[in-house]
């Protein structure tokens, strides 16, 4: 599985495969070309409640995972971004400051132990 995260900020890469938004929100400042994406699966993001408690707070960072998690094992929209991963390789793109401490990193955990 070649599946891969980073700042939807950062230059495409030319190992980076298809590249994927997974971001519920656009990236500010970013327009549309400069992104550089080949697809926006908004629905894999987690869910409006979550993001606004989590607020990229450190100290929530384990029952954020667990939640999301939980969000990730019962939405639908996984299946297809499961397909995009097995067909790889996949660039999952965020816009988040933290490169530590973001649903991305999450959501190819899960998608890694879940395939």
């Amino acid at each position: 599985m070649f599946l891969h995260i980073k700042r939807v900020y950062d230059e495409p890469g030319p190992d980076d495969g298809e590249r994927i938004l997974v971001d519920r929100l656009w990236p500010r400042g970013l327009s549309r070309e400069k992104a550089a994406f080949d697809e926006w699966m908004k629905d894999v993001a987690p869910t409006p409640a979550l993001r606004k408690w989590f607020d990229h707070r450190p100290e929530r960072w384990a029952e954020f995972q667990k939640r999301y998690r939980e969000e990730l094992a019962d939405n639908p929209a996984v299946a297809a971004l499961r397909e995009h991963v097995a067909a790889g390789p996949v660039t999952l793109l965020y816009g988040s400051r933290n490169r530590e401490f973001n649903h991305a990193a999450v959501l190819a955990d899960f998608l890694r132990e879940n395939p």
